[in-house]
């Protein structure tokens, strides 16, 4: 008999963690009965799986006092609805969701997903963050039945910072649609945006416009790679730090395209924001290098992606996922990486992040890219390389890994 999974994620908008949750979906669907769960139904669910969607009509907002109330309403709707479905185990993704799956415990068993470095995200801060890192994760996580880390790096936080027994920790990649990105990447690109390829080497980077993406130090490093290289520089996607970006590229004295305006795409401008692409694959394949320059991470959907359409990419060796990526027989390095590491299938760069060594780290993006970009045949060793790695992180390698892992935990 089919075991009952129920899985739980904030809500089902736009984001990699909604991603990895549809994927989740839909591949355990093939082994158990998979409902979803989501506090409300307020943002639209645009990666649909297929399987029963049950909101527990509790949305958020509001002062402190009514945040609170809104937090234990989630707690008694989830507990409720996990009994009339008789949950056998219930996964939840987001920190949001952990907690209300893990007050909510009954008789089911209880898996959390992290997706993402807790210590080193810097949206973690204040009060809140605070009562999250000192209070709620160490007195909480440890509740759990098992706890599934998205990068092997993410393990050692969860036991030195939040106290859970290294024997619940185990890692799991995130998982990616190799061959459809494959074919959706042979796509041509539209003929005005083609003529932007065709007119100079192209440097790309896919992800929300948002802090923890850190685009703003790639926009510095462009204008310096711009004196000694010709290139542009592709943005792709959206977010709330769109009209701070623009306007910095801007002050620099880079010419923008914005798409959301109503500017005639040429080959004129240096950087172009081509907002959210239903293909993005399209742009990024026939880019000369990917550059990914995050803050911090759990295991990137969109460098993985990259890597999938053959593109050589240059990647922050940030916390968590792009050395396991990149390096995946390397040693984390105790101290953050001053110089380029060209490894195997990439190339793991400096943080962009410490005001004390930033112009030092941005002048080593600087002559890495222009190096690269000057070097077609190490381009094209390292798209290589990248798309052989990134069949490693197939769907039926990952889920098999979590059928197994299912399995375990049920059977205790």
């Amino acid at each position: 008999m089919r075991k009952n999974l129920l899985m739980v994620i904030p809500n089902l908008g736009l984001g990699g963690a909604q991603r990895a949750f549809h994927d989740h979906s839909v591949e355990l669907s093939k082994y158990y009965n998979i409902t979803e769960a989501v506090f409300d139904l307020d943002l639209e669910n645009l990666y649909p799986s297929g399987n029963p969607v049950k909101s527990l009509q509790v949305g958020g907002g509001g002062g402190p006092v009514q945040k609170v109330r809104n937090f234990f309403r989630r707690v008694s709707q989830l507990k409720l609805l996990k009994k009339r479905l008789r949950t056998d185990i219930c996964i939840s993704h987001l920190e949001g969701a952990d907690y209300v799956n893990l007050l909510s415990k009954g008789k089911e068993k209880i898996i959390l997903l992290i997706q993402g470095s807790k210590t080193h995200d810097r949206n973690i801060s204040g009060f809140t963050g605070w009562l999250r890192k000192d209070v709620l994760m160490p007195m909480l996580y440890k509740r759990a039945d098992r706890i599934v880390c998205v990068s092997r790096d993410i393990i050692p936080e969860m036991v030195n910072d939040y106290g859970v027994d290294a024997r619940k920790l185990s890692a799991i990649n995130n998982s990616f649609e190799v061959e459809s990105v494959w074919e959706r990447a042979q796509e041509a690109l539209p003929a005005a945006m083609q003529a932007v390829y065709d007119s100079a080497p192209i440097l790309v980077t896919s992800g929300r416009l948002a802090i923890q993406k850190n685009q703003a130090p790639l926009l510095d490093i462009f204008a310096e790679l711009q004196k000694v290289q010709p290139a542009k520089l592709v943005f792709i996607g959206d977010g709330e730090l769109r009209s701070e970006l623009t306007q910095y590229a801007r002050a620099l004295g880079l010419r923008v395209y914005e798409a959301w305006t109503d500017a005639e795409l040429t080959p004129e401008y240096d950087v172009y924001f081509v907002g959210l692409q239903h293909n993005p694959f399209q742009y990024i394949r026939p880019a000369t290098a990917f550059v990914f320059p995050s803050a911090w991470e759990g295991f990137p959907l969109a460098l993985g992606e990259a890597m999938t359409c053959g593109v050589p990419v240059v990647s922050t060796d940030c916390p968590t996922g792009p050395r396991e990526m990149l390096a995946p027989e390397s040693v984390t390095p105790t101290q953050p990486i001053r110089t380029a590491e060209w490894a195997e299938y990439g190339v793991l760069m400096p943080m962009l992040t410490d005001a004390t060594t930033r112009t030092t780290d941005q002048q080593v993006w600087v002559d890495t890219l222009r190096n690269l970009l000057q070097d077609k045949g190490r381009c094209r060793q390292l798209g290589q390389a990248a798309r052989q790695r990134s069949n490693d992180f197939t769907h039926e390698n990952t889920f098999r890994r979590w059928q197994k892992l299912i399995d375990e935990v049920l059977a205790e």
